[in-house]
């Protein structure tokens, strides 16, 4: 009781502001590692909340709420921001304060934000973030004149690095009063009116600052005359995602034979000092097997999370939705679908959450719909083992890596794909009208190395914790499912062709094999479900366990050379490219559309793809090759 009464006495301060002004940057800045990420109480957005200390040693606690472009509440992210406000969301605090954070370098789309805000009857705060690439830029911004007219402090401040942190702090000591903390107020309801109002005052501001009146041509303008070129825009895009498939198998490939080497040693060291029995089986055909043919994966998940971090805070990002917008409105999107596409790469499941920051219901559903067509970077692995194993590491075209070239086609066929469906569910199921994009291109910037390595370490961080939970407990499982029972007296051959998963092989071997698949992949397809990467080491245990003497993680590659035909191979990869998703994602799809009917169609139709597309190329190749 007393640790709810004290967390209720400290105050909230809420961090509100458009997309792309710097705001997380800022909530990073201010709480270091005192941070934590949930969803809103009955809701799915996302929520980040921290606590830091202000100069005079108060306790603060900090919300970063959602971007929202204005408080009409048209999409879920602004809903969530303008009951956070009001103080209308069950289990939340009403803030007692607004720190409001601009883009100090396009106020006039900024501005308006924090106009509207005032109506709220909150203390308020005014962060002008970004002022270095306003100074940068030309605009030289009065503050104390834009304090004085907007009635509130105004403080420079550089989210990236730690300028105007310190006089940021002590404007909250100033205006934060623990005596005052209410959940009462002004409680605006937007209206047209409100709206037309906030756009003459704005425009009322900015005249008198003379914010516009700079005449020199932006770098970022003299910039977006070529990246947003009709012609060269396309090329310069194609470019950028050719490179990163290049760059995932070429520079990658030193590491992972490092992690390789380090993941051989430690099973042929267990394999002399252990005694042969079951302890030594777990470890070397179950863990190291299972576990360390995922963990060798690591380095091209980095590579590939690195190139979409320098294109996201160079200020990339919004400029390829721009480009690809004409060619998403021909299948029903618009380019506000292609970032939660983009976060889909990485994976599904936070690509599905970011359809929230779109507005028309029927793209946002059938954005939800496609994402899993998406190449999340759990298939990674999956992709390069087979890569390796059957695709020569030759030079083509001018010097271009053949086994990145053939990635870059999976990677472009999964695109298409969803294009496809999206084109058919405009047709059939989400016919409508289509809607105009509106983005904002955010200034262009040199990405920050520090915010580069934290979003990496990240992704290490929760790469490593699903090898070391989810991966390693269900490899655990497929082992004991593999070597129990044991065979009978007088079997020949392998002991997992008489357990559990071995019958259960045999017995999807027959739904699966005119697509090609031997029962040790239909084996491994199961534990998949959970996890894509976990097909990796489910065939790492399986085929150790098939050997006649210890195989590790090391020998996966030959192995499947040496068992699968080319046709098997290929028809394995295009069935990646649309399998069925793994159980969280139809899960966070259940909770985004509030019904089981989506997910269940989801399931369907990207089994009834991979199915249809593997038998094709399966039956393919074998006539090809002459059976």
């Amino acid at each position: 009781m007393n640790s709810v009464t004290v967390q209720a006495d400290i105050p909230v301060v809420a961090l509100v502001g458009n997309p792309n002004c710097g705001k997380t940057a800022l909530f990073n800045l201010l709480t270091g590692s005192r941070q934590k990420v949930a969803n809103y109480a009955g809701v799915t957005v996302e929520r980040k909340e921290g606590q830091f200390q202000t100069m005079s040693g108060k306790r603060i606690r900090l919300f970063d709420l959602p971007g929202a472009y204005g408080l009409e509440a048209e999409t879920p992210d602004e809903k969530v921001t303008l009951d956070v406000l009001r103080g209308q969301l069950p289990g939340e605090k009403r803030p007692d304060l607004i720190v409001c954070v601009v883009d100090a370098t396009n106020l006039r789309q900024h501005l308006r934000m924090a106009v509207g805000l005032r109506r709220f009857g909150l203390p308020m705060i005014l962060a002008l973030n970004m002022s270095d690439l306003a100074l940068r830029h030309g605009l030289k911004i009065d503050v104390d004149l834009l304090s004085h007219e907007l009635g509130i402090p105004v403080v420079n401040t550089v989210g990236v690095h730690r300028q105007g942190v310190r006089e940021l702090l002590e404007k909250i000591d100033q205006v934060v009063d623990l005596s005052h903390a209410t959940n009462e107020g002004n409680l605006p309801v937007i209206t047209p009116e409100l709206i037309a109002s906030d756009h003459a005052e704005v425009q009322r501001v900015l005249s008198l600052l003379g914010e516009m009146s700079a005449d020199a041509l932006r770098t970022s303008d003299r910039i977006d005359r070529v990246v947003l070129h009709p012609v060269i825009g396309p090329l310069i895009l194609l470019g950028c995602l050719f490179l990163v498939f290049q760059a995932v198998f070429i520079w990658a490939q030193p590491l992972m034979e490092g992690i390789n080497s380090v993941v051989d040693m430690l099973g042929n060291y267990l394999l002399k000092v252990m005694p042969d029995n079951m302890m030594r089986s777990l470890l070397i055909d179950g863990v190291i097997a299972g576990a360390g043919s995922v963990v060798v994966f690591l380095p091209q998940i980095i590579i590939l999370f690195f190139f979409i971090l320098v294109l996201e805070e160079s200020g990339y990002l919004p400029r390829a939705a721009f480009l690809l917008d004409k060619l998403m409105g021909g299948v029903g999107l618009s380019g506000r679908s292609f970032i939660p596409l983009l976060s889909s790469f990485a994976c599904a499941i936070p690509g599905i959450m970011a359809t929230r920051t779109i507005q028309n219901p029927r793209d946002r559903l059938t954005t939800i719909m496609i994402a899993p067509l998406m190449t999340c970077s759990a298939r990674l692995p999956v992709y390069a083992l087979i890569i390796a194993a059957f695709i020569p590491a030759r030079r083509v075209w001018g010097g271009v890596e053949l086994q990145g070239l053939v990635l870059f086609g999976l990677y472009a066929g999964g695109i298409i794909s969803a294009m496809l469906v999206a084109w058919v569910m405009k047709l059939t199921a989400f016919r409508g009208n289509d809607q105009s994009l509106m983005l904002e291109l955010p200034a262009y910037h040199l990405p920050v190395l520090r915010n580069i390595v934290i979003g990496l370490w990240q992704r290490v961080q929760i790469f490593l914790t699903r090898v070391g939970t989810i991966i390693l407990a269900l490899m655990v499982l497929l082992w004991f499912l593999s070597s129990v029972p044991l065979p009978p007296e007088g079997a020949t051959g392998p002991a997992i062709q008489y357990s559990y998963a071995g019958r259960m092989g045999a017995a999807l071997a027959h739904v699966f094999a005119p697509i090609g698949f031997n029962w040790q992949i239909s084996i491994a397809l199961i534990p998949g479900l959970a996890a894509r990467e976990v097909a990796v080491g489910a065939l790492g245990t399986v085929y150790a366990l098939s050997a006649s003497s210890h195989d590790i993680s090391g020998a996966l590659e030959p192995l499947i050379a040496q068992s699968w035909s080319l046709a098997t191979a290929l028809s394995l990869l295009v069935w990646y490219v649309f399998a069925p998703q793994c159980l969280s994602t139809l899960a966070a799809v259940r909770r985004e559309t509030n019904s089981w009917r989506h997910p269940l169609i989801m399931l369907a139709y990207l089994f009834g793809m991979a199915y249809l597309a593997s038998f094709i190329t399966y039956r393919l190749v074998v006539a090809w090759s002459g059976g």
